[in-house]
């Protein structure tokens, strides 16, 4: 498989390490790091920001991969096999309406605003 082929792998296994987390024969150590690679990869905050000039997108180009690749080598094959299945599925009538996974992520960004506010007044 080369570079390209696997770049597209990896991009369509984000949703299925999305789905991992439903299932309930993946490991916890497995869920807990597909927490960690889904808010990682939702989140704007990075390692290294993006304005620092070619650093900034290495975390994009390597952290997040890695994340992903470390996190289905910790699933059993059939499961992992089963999620890539289901995640093409969500996607074959369009983009997932699924607007309410992201108040989590709102929440958080929120809760940050109001700190920073609140240690500037």
């Amino acid at each position: 498989m080369n570079l390209r082929e696997r770049a597209k792998q990896i991009k369509k296994d984000i949703p299925a390490v999305f789905l991992l987390l439903k299932k309930r024969k993946t490991p916890w150590y497995a869920k807990a790091l597909a927490i960690l690679t889904i808010g990682y990869a939702l989140s704007p905050i990075d390692f290294i920001p993006d304005f620092i000039p070619v650093l900034g997108y290495l975390d994009d180009v390597i952290i997040l991969p890695l994340m992903i690749i470390v996190t289905i080598k910790l699933v059993p094959k059939e499961i992992i096999e089963q999620c890539r299945i289901e995640s093409e599925q969500l996607w074959k009538d369009g983009m997932p309406k699924k607007w309410y996974y992201a108040i989590p992520i709102v929440l958080v960004w929120l809760l940050i605003f109001v700190i920073i506010i609140k240690a500037f007044i």
